[in-house]
């Protein structure tokens, strides 16, 4: 959800310290022994964390259009209820077993056929209580398209959920819990990997039989695999993708060092200190009070030496003519040096158009699209995401990659977009401005991004070429770790 990294750690943490998230050894139901366990029924003893819960389900789905609500008995029940109460919108009981005395319902409140319910349950590990709520609904003539948990386990429910028509939207993931909690200090990282490896090994599908019964079992197959740079450069059908998928693996780095200086003699020197640690180098020439095409050739000869790409964050956002001019013509004739650009979605498919026409002379450059950002308060919503993720999707030709704070596309292949972060720092936090800093273990395992974008962290060391280097090892690492 586009919900505040800051309050989503809070909230994590409040779990943690409540026990609702436990480490340990845990018999489950089905004889798994588990490292994790996860009990939200604690929340109904701490009511000022429960309605903190509520408010970040009721967040999720702002872009749901529902006319009931039904939370999964029995846990589910409490967050229901509140969301019911913020929402004004009312709220069905579906009984676990329908009585052989009295109205007989399997369903308890008001409603009419054709109406369309939303599902509340507190977490999904194979999704089977969600159809288990599903299934009675729908037989009295509801319409359910979306589902919105806690907490998302990672074991194969969302899989299970969406192959089978609906939405699934989470608060959370239980790799960003961890994540959170062991930025904390509250995880080891021997707790962490045993968890995240048992979450690999105990997938879980669910099966309908020919009565229409439902039931779930673990799954032969681990999670999906983690596809590798190499092979998702290859599924890419943009020249400028493939060709920083490529110069990741000669060069074994996704560090791309943000260049926010303002004199050509500093873009220059930065360029030329880490050169070799980048796999990109991302300016804004409106920034640089010197700028002249000497300064672009330059850039681009440091470039082919040291094999970078260049990224000008110009983060287009006009209609498709204007940018036209703002990326060809104009002072800095972006489209003349650069191999990429990024823009906003807001102005519709039309700026994807015009920046295409404006690199003609350019095959192989291509365009990233903002799909979220890491400022704080930032207006970015989960459908504005969904609406920028369906552009890329229509013109994968030129459009290769996001601007974003987690992996936005589920494949089943090798994913051919790359996402691309900006805000990290070795150490969690945030400046006076609002940017939001994350670290390089939290954006490539704990969200599945590919390149992290680095400023301050690095043109503000005293030895910009160490911290790069630095940097790009912390980067490639989390890489090489999200691989096993």
């Amino acid at each position: 959800i586009n919900m505040e990294k800051a309050k989503l750690g809070a909230l994590v943490i409040q779990l943690h310290d409540v026990g609702a998230v436990k480490f340990g050894e845990f018999k489950l139901k089905s004889g798994i022994v588990s490292p994790v366990y996860v009990d939200l029924r604690v929340l109904v003893s701490h009511p000022k964390l429960l309605d903190t819960v509520a408010e970040a389900l009721v967040a999720a789905t702002s872009t749901c259009v529902y006319d009931l609500l039904c939370g999964v008995p029995l846990t589910a029940l409490p967050f229901a209820t509140l969301m019911s109460a913020k929402t004004n919108k009312p709220m069905l009981m579906r009984r676990k077993e329908v009585k052989a005395y009295g109205t007989k319902k399997a369903i308890e409140g008001e409603y009419k056929s054709g109406q369309t319910c939303l599902i509340v349950e507190d977490l999904v590990t194979s999704g089977l209580s969600v159809f288990e709520t599903v299934a009675p609904l729908e037989a009295e003539g509801l319409e359910v398209n979306d589902v919105v948990v806690l907490l998302d386990r990672g074991q194969g429910g969302r899989v299970n959920v969406e192959t089978r028509g609906k939405s699934l939207y989470s608060v959370t993931t239980l790799p960003e819990v961890l994540t959170i909690l062991h930025a904390a200090g509250k995880v080891d990282d021997v707790t962490r990997d045993r968890v995240l490896e048992f979450v690999k090994e105990n997938q879980v599908v669910v099966q309908q039989d020919a009565g229409g019964v439902y039931s779930a079992a673990k799954s032969d197959a681990a999670a999906p695999s983690e596809h590798t740079y190499e092979d998702r450069g290859k599924a890419s059908t943009n020249p400028a993708g493939r060709a920083l998928f490529e110069v990741m693996v000669a060069k074994q780095t996704n560090l791309c060092v943000a260049a926010d200086v303002t004199t050509s003699a500093e873009l220059l020197t930065l360029a030329a200190a880490v050169g070799k640690n980048i796999c990109c180098l991302k300016t804004h020439c409106d920034i640089v009070s010197d700028w002249t095409a000497e300064t672009a050739v330059a850039l681009q000869k440091l470039a082919q030496e040291h094999n970078f790409c260049i990224f000008e964050d110009r983060k287009f956002a006009d209609i498709g003519n204007t940018v036209v001019h703002q990326c060809r013509d104009g002072y800095h004739q972006i489209a003349g040096w650069a191999d990429f650009v990024n823009a906003h979605s807001l102005p519709g498919p039309g700026i994807v158009d015009g920046l295409r026409t404006a690199f003609e002379k350019t095959p192989k450059a291509g365009l990233l699209l903002l799909g979220q950002m890491s400022t704080k308060g930032n207006l970015i919503s989960e459908a504005y995401t969904e609406a920028t993720v369906s552009m890329a999707e229509a013109n994968p030709d030129f459009v290769f990659g996001f601007i974003s704070q987690k992996r936005l596309r589920s494949s089943a292949g090798p994913d051919p977009f790359v996402y691309m972060t900006p805000g990290v720092k070795m150490e969690q936090g945030g400046d006076a401005l609002g940017q939001q800093y994350r670290t390089p273990h939290s954006v490539i395992v704990g969200d599945g991004c590919d390149v992290i974008i680095v400023g301050r962290g690095i043109y503000g060391a005293a030895d910009p070429a160490t911290a790069a280097q630095a940097y790009a090892k912390a980067g490639w690492d989390a890489y090489t770790e999200r691989l096993k």
